[in-house]
């Protein structure tokens, strides 16, 4: 077999260790990818005055509380909230319990929200409190489902994105608080 055709008495092996390599690529992509899940909230219920920034309202206070207990144990490891009183309220009470500053962002800038999160918190659990008309934005930009519009009058809903390295994400909408 010294013409070259040596390495054809082992084929088996070479197609064995071949496959052996490419199914623990696909582990790793599979069962080792970092995962990332983001918590996105509408702001809680907001008083009425002033008109252009009001702050929570009593019911809003007790809804933010209620994020505290829900999200405690959830390992969150970083709390956004767009510019506005009434969103950084709704998440200030769970940010406080655990340690975390509220990371102010732009309530316009969807887009760049998303880029963020995907780049900085890959494979961690984060919180999003936005606004009727951006949360369902911020999923879609996610990957996730498409999801109706909020109700102006709608403050329970809580939505859990699971964004996987590859595929498309994951959306589960859950309620927290009292109905509303």
């Amino acid at each position: 077999m010294a013409d070259g055709r040596a390495w054809l008495k082992h084929w088996p092996l070479y197609i064995s260790a071949l496959l052996l390599a490419a199914a623990l690529v696909i582990g790793y992509i599979c069962f080792f990818s970092p995962v990332t899940t983001v918590v996105l909230v509408r702001h809680a219920e907001k008083s009425q005055t002033p008109p252009d920034d009001p702050p929570l309202s009593p019911q809003g206070e007790a809804r933010a509380q209620a994020l505290v207990r829900i999200l405690e144990g959830a390992n969150v490891r970083a709390v956004y909230a767009t510019e506005f009183r009434r969103t950084q309220q709704t998440v200030k009470p769970l940010a406080d319990h655990l340690g975390l500053p509220v990371t102010q962002i732009s309530g316009k800038d969807e887009d760049a929200l998303v880029t963020h999160l995907l780049s900085y918190h890959r494979g961690e659990a984060v919180v999003v409190a936005g606004h009727s008309n951006t949360v369902p934005s911020i999923i879609q930009k996610l990957n996730g489902d498409q999801i109706p519009q909020i109700a102006d009058t709608e403050y329970d809903k809580l939505f859990v994105v699971t964004v996987y390295r590859f595929g498309k994400a994951k959306v589960v909408q859950l309620r927290y608080g009292n109905p509303g």
